[in-house]
């Protein structure tokens, strides 16, 4: 199911008071390296540090929204490579729910820090994301508790629409839209969002080479699973849930895909930190890095590329920065 321009704008209501507005800049560095004008939404400076706030909000208030007078709230339980994580307990905490959330035990440390700080339960105890899923729907499922997926859920592909709706307000002339893609729920929402408000913008999907699911269902017409290699785009790794709604969404609406090395990721972080003076995680920087190789065809155009997240481990940036 397309989430609708109605969905997205009353995600938009729901979220407005407890999200940030994230700035968009131009980048005289990715400007030149592209040939054209690129600017970059920086949802690295949204609360949690990820996009992930929005969608985990929106899903979350819904549910509120949605439970009959006197009925209990329910736990919510999901799991996550560590950005939807944040977000997740982030959220919880604004509405006062309890929240059990599965990660890999490798998870960026970064990240599992902050589910504990803000009162989660963290089970981080399986080897991959895969695993990790596998855990929570079965915990979930046993325990009764509502699963929320990281980016298989219409509450959080809508809530996710709601950058584009900025991009397009804040940049009327843009022309091309490039977002990194993981487990897809990022480049669906920013597409459906799109195809309703400014269908002759171009949406263009970025994986990481070790890791690049979309890429191989969309031309299998089917999901398929890839072998997942190391990647720095922690975030960006894993295979999808065979039923996910946002493959659905990518396969009707977006029709381009790119794919970025782990030395372009990690080029990438360096020139955003150097050039731009941000600091990004590799999941985040997918778009920008795929700009800067010329991946993206971008020349003449108008872009603006969405800066997906800032949860780096401080070692991880220092060894990145000093290679």
């Amino acid at each position: 199911m397309i989430p609708s321009l109605t969905d997205i704008q009353r995600a938009r209501e729901r979220i407005a008071p407890s999200v940030r507005r994230t700035p968009l800049v131009r980048s005289d560095w990715l400007s030149d390296a592209a040939g054209g004008e690129v600017y970059l939404k920086l949802e690295s400076l949204q609360v949690t540090h990820s996009f992930k706030a929005r969608g985990a909000l929106n899903a979350i208030l819904a549910i509120q929204e949605r439970l009959e007078p006197g009925e209990p709230s329910p736990c919510l339980v999901t799991a996550s490579a560590g950005n939807h994580g944040c977000a997740m307990a982030w959220a919880a905490l604004q509405a006062g729910l309890r929240t059990v959330i599965f990660t890999p035990r490798r998870a960026p440390a970064t990240k599992l820090d902050a589910i504990r700080r803000h009162g989660a339960e963290l089970r981080a105890e399986a080897e991959t994301y895969e695993d990790s899923e596998r855990m929570a729907k079965q915990f979930a499922r046993e325990a009764g508790h509502p699963f929320i997926s990281a980016y298989s859920h219409p509450d959080l592909l809508a809530a996710t629409g709601t950058i584009a709706l900025e991009v397009v307000e804040d940049l009327p002339s843009v022309d091309l839209l490039v977002v990194p893609v993981g487990g897809g729920g990022l480049l669906a929402g920013i597409a459906a969002a799109i195809n309703a408000v400014r269908p002759d913008v171009e949406v263009v999907g970025v994986e990481a080479e070790a890791s690049h699911p979309f890429a191989a269902s969309l031309a299998a017409g089917r999901i398929v699973e890839v072998e997942v290699g190391p990647t720095i785009a922690d975030g960006l790794a894993g295979n999808m849930d065979p039923d996910n709604l946002a493959f659905q969404v990518v396969q009707a609406l977006v029709r381009r895909l790119a794919m970025v090395s782990e030395q372009e990721l990690q080029d990438g972080i360096r020139h955003l930190v150097r050039h731009d003076h941000l600091i990004a995680e590799g999941a985040g920087i997918a778009g920008v890095a795929a700009l800067a190789a010329g991946r993206v065809p971008a020349r003449d155009r108008r872009t603006a590329v969405i800066v997906s997240g800032a949860n780096i481990d401080a070692e991880l940036l220092a060894r990145v920065l000093a290679g």
